[in-house]
């Protein structure tokens, strides 16, 4: 019997436009089907060789910043039902932890971040591609509260960050992938109709065998 091949979602939009919102009401779902979600900012590359003060000037929203090569070959080796030992990046330090999250092959592949739609390699990957849509007013607010909070960061460095990297490379990166997108989502996870759609084109997929 052939090996069912798994779903894979992209999920792609701004920084804290609500990507995360929306793969959590995807993956409450299907979490007693078979799920994982694959974090894009997991696989920042490795700066281990750099300074401390070289890996501070990393442009993080930048397509370069991320080890793409390695994204892809995990996303590979799950869809023939491989297990992988997926990164984890350390936001003190700025670069790769030593710790692995080890994943085990799963039905539903929900694969989140910025630019998960900017690599055609990785587009070619997927079987449904969102873009969740949120004003730029509303994602700034969201990015300042996050960094402060979970990342010890100073309002003053968000601030900055985001007016010299974050909106110039959004404006240039991010945007763009918008038309790579199957659906497009305004307010990410308050948009119920949007993730019901979602829900059921997944639950179709899964019953006609993944035959894609």
């Amino acid at each position: 019997m052939a090996v069912k091949r798994p779903v894979v979602i992209g999920i792609a939009g701004g920084s804290c436009s609500g990507k995360t919102s929306v793969t959590r009401a995807i993956y409450d779902v299907f979490r007693e089907h078979s799920v994982v979600v694959i974090e894009q900012d997991f696989y920042y590359k490795d700066q281990s060789h750099l300074t401390f003060e070289e890996r501070l000037g990393t442009n993080y929203d930048h397509p370069l910043a991320f080890d793409n090569d390695l994204l892809i070959q995990h996303i590979k080796k799950l869809l023939v039902r491989q297990s992988i030992e997926k990164p984890v990046y350390d936001y003190v330090q700025h670069t790769r932890a030593e710790e692995v999250i080890h994943v085990e092959p799963v039905d539903v592949i929900i694969l989140e971040g910025i630019l998960v739609l900017e690599d055609a390699d990785l587009r070619d990957l997927m079987d449904i591609k969102l873009f969740v849509d949120t004003d730029s007013d509303l994602r700034i607010i969201r990015r300042i509260m996050r960094d402060i909070k979970e990342r010890g960061r100073t309002t003053d460095s968000v601030i900055e960050q985001y007016l010299s990297a974050v909106r110039p490379m959004h404006n240039l990166f991010i945007e763009p992938t918008k038309r790579y997108a199957d659906i497009i989502i305004p307010e990410g996870g308050d948009n119920e109709v949007a993730i019901d759609l979602m829900v059921t084109k997944i639950k179709t997929i899964l019953e006609t065998d993944n035959v894609l």
